[in-house]
């Protein structure tokens, strides 16, 4: 009982991570000269959540926003911790619909638009339930067809 290792279910990230932590694989026993310029990895968690636990991931299902270049299918990135302000992408519901779109507030009004003449824009107003859930950080755009392909293939599971 006492050697049972128990194991955190949540990601930590691995900013403690250093390369030299990286046991080498040569056989003399001596590790390769360019071994101590060696760069850690890309951690994506690391440089595109700066507030893990207000951060979840949006699929993009509508082309109403490709005038910002978010695109059907693409992933979006939502902090919830950042307040919506003018110009900032977010993901706001409206009278019960998720919607994507940019947010513009000025003294008295406030709108939900766009920059897409095929979407008209939204004025929010006392009688409309509105209400923000998060601003867009990042979007991850698929461009090779075989990964495309392979996760519309898992969708349709």
């Amino acid at each position: 009982m006492n050697d049972e290792i128990f194991y955190g279910s949540s990601y930590n990230g691995s900013k403690k991570f250093k390369q030299q932590d990286v046991k080498t694989a040569n056989a003399t026993g001596f590790g390769a000269a360019a071994d101590d310029y060696m760069e850690r990895g890309i951690d994506l968690n690391e440089q595109l959540i700066k507030n893990k636990p207000a951060t979840y991931f949006f699929k993009m299902n509508s082309d109403a926003m490709e005038a910002a270049h978010i695109f059907m299918n693409d992933i979006l990135i939502v902090d919830r911790s950042i307040k919506a302000s003018n110009g900032k992408i977010i993901i706001a519901s409206v009278n019960g619909e998720l919607l994507v779109r940019h947010y513009y507030q000025n003294h008295d009004k406030t709108l939900l638009s766009t920059n897409n003449k095929k979407h008209k824009d939204i004025s929010i107003d006392e009688f409309t339930q509105f209400q923000s859930w998060g601003v867009v950080t990042c979007i991850i755009h698929m461009i090779e067809p075989l990964l495309i392909a392979f996760n519309r293939a898992k969708e349709k599971k």
